[in-house]
């Protein structure tokens, strides 16, 4: 257990002075703080995306510093990233942080857009994404309107849905629209990086 035994000491030293936070955090401090579930953060430490230390009761503990070098590297600052490119189009911020640190682990470029106008200014740009994922209901301009407005001025960009509200019609109404997918949300972010790698394979 090498470098985990070595680390277990360190888990009760006084905070430096001056410090208001723990350096070492749980399981579910650390998964809150990267804004993903628990069982997320589980597989990747288990993966070693994430550097994992164990108490002598096998309990994990994480390292603040690792956590921040974590995100420094799947944000838009850190690595280059050469994988296909995808838009995420959602109002809220922490559902796009967490799609975009699942993507880019899976291999993705991922872009941003906080509102169907900002996406569509994206669409614009130069760095074209290969792959839409569209929330339905956005304040403003829905996910609907941007659909189709996609269809207009960008041709066949395949585009998938995803909304709070799930039912059988939802499914339905974006296929009949032109979306080539549809997940529930709140969904299982693995069952969304499968619909995207079927369609845009990394």
């Amino acid at each position: 257990m090498g470098r985990f035994s070595s680390a277990v000491s360190t888990f009760d030293r006084p905070r430096a002075p001056g410090s208001s936070e723990p350096d070492w955090l749980t399981l579910g401090q650390a998964a809150k703080y990267l804004g993903v579930a628990q069982s997320t953060i589980r597989k990747w430490s288990d993966q070693g995306r994430v550097p994992a230390f164990y108490t002598p009761g096998g309990h994990r503990r994480y390292r603040r510093g690792d956590l921040d070098k974590f995100l420094e590297s799947s944000g838009p600052s850190g690595r280059e990233q050469v994988g296909p490119t995808l838009l995420v189009v959602d109002d809220d911020p922490r559902l796009r942080e967490y799609m975009r640190a699942n993507l880019e682990l899976e291999g993705y470029t991922v872009l941003e857009a906080g509102s169907a106008e900002e996406g569509l200014q994206v669409l614009e740009s130069e760095q074209q994404p290969q792959l839409i994922l569209l929330d339905v209901m956005m304040p403003g301009t829905d996910g609907w309107e941007m659909l189709q407005r996609i269809q207009e001025r960008h041709g066949t960009i395949p585009v998938i849905m995803f909304s709070g509200k799930v039912d059988e019609r939802s499914e339905e109404e974006a296929r009949e629209r032109g979306a080539t997918g549809f997940v529930g949300k709140p969904f299982d972010p693995q069952q969304l990086i499968e619909r995207a790698k079927q369609i845009l394979p990394t």
